[in-house]
């Protein structure tokens, strides 16, 4: 097996063999945040904890194993290294070793840096190739939509300020504080901590409910119309594949054919 099928094998995608080994590294990283989360209940009993670190040390040993064949297989090893999926797969076991020693057990909340391993998730999904290359594709609207995003959120800040101040001096004192209440507004989740009671203050309010409701779709729709161009795009590519590699398959016999013949 050539090194690069094993790190093939290992993201899911070989063309041949199945994706089991990348689903079982997934399923593992699931069990591994579940571990994380029980390990935070109090009053757990003795024997559980006991099972809980031996699978935690398996665990370590699994994700240890993959990131020394993922640097033995890399054709650059160095780049590898230092890449962000690199530098994940280091994370998702480093640091539970090194709180394993009895010396660092005082530092238990760093024992949280092992969620890292959640981001390996996204390394078999081929649906997060389509979404970078949506928002790559879109990457010049979804700026603009942020700019008028911020510009609308000071402008709506400025003039709560200016209805509700007088009203609410200690609740609306100054427009950063008001930021606060735009955020809130626009993202149509309304704590309830900050609200008008103006007629002014009020009628404002319903009309920055309903532009930052078209603040929020308007960029929904145009990330969801990019996905669904960049999947018809990735597919006609998978396509053009299969056909060369069709054709280098009829090729070859056709060749070794003839080479008898002669």
């Amino acid at each position: 097996m050539k090194r690069s099928e094993i790190i093939q094998l290992l993201d899911g995608t070989h063309p041949k063999r199945s994706d089991a080994i990348a689903w079982a590294m997934n399923g593992l990283i699931i069990l591994s945040a579940i571990v994380i989360a029980l390990e935070t209940e109090p009053g757990l009993p003795a024997e559980l904890q006991l099972w809980l670190y031996r699978f935690e040390v398996l665990l370590l040993a699994i994700f240890a194993v993959e990131y020394a064949l993922r640097i033995w297989a890399s054709e650059r090893r160095l780049k590898y290294i230092f890449s962000f999926w690199g530098v994940i797969d280091l994370l998702s076991f480093l640091p539970a070793v090194v709180l394993l020693t009895p010396e660092w057990q005082a530092v238990r909340a760093f024992r949280l840096l092992r969620l890292v391993r959640l981001f390996k998730l996204f390394r078999s999904l081929h649906a997060l190739e389509r979404l970078v290359a949506a928002f790559r594709d879109v990457r010049e609207e979804l700026i603009l939509f942020v700019i008028i995003a911020a510009l609308m959120l000071y402008v709506s800040a400025v003039g709560i300020y200016i209805f509700e101040h007088e009203a609410q001096p200690e609740t609306f004192r100054s427009i950063p504080m008001s930021l606060w209440w735009a955020v809130a507004t626009f993202t149509t989740v309304g704590y309830g901590d900050m609200y008008p009671i103006t007629p002014g203050g009020r009628l404002f309010t319903s009309a920055i409910l309903f532009i930052g409701l078209g603040i929020v779709a308007v960029p929904a729709a145009i990330v969801t119309t990019a996905l669904l161009e960049a999947e018809t795009n990735i597919g006609k590519k998978g396509k053009r594949k299969k056909k060369k590699q069709k054709k280098s398959e009829v090729i070859e016999p056709s060749e070794t054919g003839t080479s008898k013949g002669e």
